[in-house]
């Protein structure tokens, strides 16, 4: 994921950002990871299972904030687009291995955010009609559609891109996408128990303070979700399945 070296100010956000692009990114990574390991091994629908659950919200919208920063800022978004590309295919085993799927059911987050990432490419587009952006972008939503975080992602990421530079509009698309498409079905479906799903608001205040800034130059930060994201699914399958199986 690409952020710029130099901090950009955003219409309706802090001026003063406490948080670069790297700590942002580890804040998705721990929240993910915590979520994850949670789901085996904490009691679903107790009140540590809810907050934990909530804490993870916050790691797929980070994700696609940090995606479409990257299309703004990539030199190459051929490239871009490529690696996201290979990183879903080899995240997609881990993936199903870990949450017990066939490998036809399902696929990680990777793919969302690639189909984000190209759906905002459609949209930036000046040579394609109107009408035939949105046929794209429901394509785009559609191939995400059993992928994790599926269409949601994918409207996330487009409209980041779309409002960055107005932190308003980027927030207000993002909690009506978040609150049409995530909370309210949650509620319809499961009631009390999907109080939780409240906590992607929760990304809100911390991408307010967030600098624009990328941070210290590093390979390790740069590739270190890429890799860890398949390595922390199979480490899970291991202990969950095989070890304590």
């Amino acid at each position: 994921m690409e952020v710029n070296n130099t901090g950009t100010l955003r219409s309706g956000a802090i001026s003063i950002g406490a948080l670069d692009a790297n700590a942002i990114k580890v804040i998705a990574i721990i929240a993910m990871i915590v979520d994850h390991t949670a789901i085996w091994l904490v009691e679903r629908g107790t009140t540590l299972d809810i907050v934990i659950h909530t804490f993870g919200r916050l790691a797929a919208p980070i994700m696609c904030y940090l995606i479409a920063e990257g299309f703004h800022y990539t030199s190459n978004l051929k490239k871009y687009k490529k690696r996201l590309f290979i990183f879903a295919l080899i995240s997609h085993f881990p993936f199903v291995l870990y949450f017990g799927l066939e490998w036809w059911q399902g696929t990680s987050v990777i793919w969302s955010l690639l189909m984000g990432l190209v759906a905002l490419g459609i949209s930036k587009r000046d040579d394609i009609p109107l009408g035939l952006k949105g046929v794209l972008v429901c394509i785009c939503c559609l191939l995400a559609y059993t992928a994790d975080w599926n269409y949601i992602a994918v409207l996330w990421v487009m409209f980041f891109g779309i409002f960055r530079g107005n932190f308003r509009m980027q927030m207000t698309s993002y909690a009506t996408i978040g609150t049409v498409f995530y909370i309210i079905p949650g509620i319809v479906s499961m009631g009390f128990d999907s109080i939780f799903r409240f906590g992607i608001l929760l990304v809100i205040p911390l991408l307010a303070i967030y600098n624009g800034e990328r941070g210290k130059k590093s390979n390790l930060i740069k590739w270190g979700f890429y890799i860890f994201y398949p390595a922390h699914l199979l480490i899970l399958y291991l202990f969950r399945h095989i070890i304590f199986g």
